[in-house]
């Protein structure tokens, strides 16, 4: 009896998990084909609204003309830290800050009353030496006197004149004078002060032309000349956009930058530049010819990189099949970018309307009806 009511409630058991299954399965079909039919039915009204209404514009190329930019520094053409050659007292300071000079200006006189001493004793005992050199050169015909003699005032006289223009070098030494004409700087040294060789005493700057030292990839090194025409600034109010000339181009490209440094030389007699100045460059180039222009609202940017969304098989009724195509933009004019690589003459490109658009939905180009696009963007 026992046994026989184990198996009823193990049979009872079983056919409840049974049904529990049964059910299960029922709601997953119902589920699913609810599914299929709202997938259905969003496909027919996709189908039923027809093709994407989209403006477009066919790829044309163009000359452009191009203007590079780039930061650059100027620095004068001449510039030097004055110092002194030889270690001694100032004696006299002969310059003010901001003072124009011209080449040769005593500028710093280091005390030399030392070696005006020996300069006048060296001078001295020269004319001496003269005099017996003149002596023996008169008795030598004669034989009063030997050819070493006579060879030996030689040597005394010149070794006088010799101790003469050392002195006197090193008389020049003690006067600091401006190599070049130019704007001393800020005084760097008192009256009285012992300076030793190497002290710096001021800076002369001839900023009457600038060199501006700018870097350029190398993708346009070879369409960069010399004597080319470059356009300065330096943002400051009052300033305005100074004309300059490309004067040298470094004849290496950097190998961690892959750039290259090009020197223009500024005009600035009018003294409204400075030297350490930060400068934006424009670089007139020369026009591109057949290049590919397109509106940069025709490029779609995503991490996997740009695309355009290109119209093929279009036919008379202006509808077509939808293409995205990778494309490499290059530089960008205004709102208008040039397309490297991608593209080719004559393609029909979406500029308005792509964002509702998957690759082969069907198109349909409707220029100046922009109005249309944006309420199609609009639906749901």
């Amino acid at each position: 009896m026992s046994d026989q009511l184990t198996r009823a409630v193990s049979s009872s058991g079983g056919n409840r998990w049974i049904s529990i299954a049964a059910v299960l399965l029922m709601c997953s079909l119902i589920a699913f084909a609810m599914w299929a039919w709202r997938v259905s039915k969003s496909s027919n009204a996709a189908w039923s609204r027809g093709p994407v209404h989209v403006i477009a514009e066919t790829v044309q190329p163009e000359e452009v003309q191009v203007s590079l930019q780039a930061l650059g520094e100027l620095r004068a053409v001449r510039q030097v830290d004055l110092a002194s050659e030889v270690s001694g007292r100032v004696a006299s300071i002969h310059f003010i800050a901001g003072q124009q000079v011209v080449a040769g200006d005593l500028l710093v006189q280091l005390d030399d009353s030392i070696e005006q001493a020996d300069l006048s004793a060296a001078k001295a005992s020269e004319a001496f030496a003269l005099q017996q050199l003149t002596r023996a050169k008169e008795l030598a015909p004669s034989g009063a006197i030997t050819k070493e003699t006579l060879q030996q005032r030689q040597a005394e006289f010149d070794q006088s004149t010799a101790r003469v223009k050392q002195l006197e070098a090193r008389i020049l030494q003690k006067r600091i004078v401006a190599p070049f004409a130019g704007e001393v700087g800020l005084r760097r040294v008192d009256l009285g002060q012992y300076l030793n060789a190497g002290d710096e005493v001021a800076s002369l700057t001839d900023a009457g032309q600038l060199f501006v030292n700018f870097d350029i990839p190398q993708q346009v090194v070879n369409r960069v000349k010399v004597g080319q025409s470059l356009a300065v600034s330096v943002g400051t109010p009052g300033i305005d956009t100074v004309p300059a000339t490309i004067s040298a181009i470094e004849p290496q490209v950097g190998r961690d930058t892959r750039n290259a440094t090009v020197q223009g030389i500024v005009d600035n007699r009018q003294h409204n530049l400075q030297p350490g100045m930060y400068a934006t460059v424009h670089v007139a180039m020369p026009p591109e010819s057949n290049a590919l222009m397109l509106p940069a609202s025709a490029v779609l940017a995503s991490p996997s990189g740009d695309t355009v969304l290109v119209v093929r098989d279009l036919t008379a009724d202006k509808i077509g099949t939808a293409d995205f195509v990778p494309v490499s933009i290059g530089r960008r004019i205004g709102d208008r970018v040039m397309v490297n690589r991608g593209l080719a003459e004559g393609d029909v490109i979406v500029t308005e309307g792509q964002l509702r658009v998957q690759k082969g939905s069907a198109l349909k180009i409707v220029n100046g009806d922009a109005e249309a696009v944006a309420q199609q963007g609009n639906a749901p």
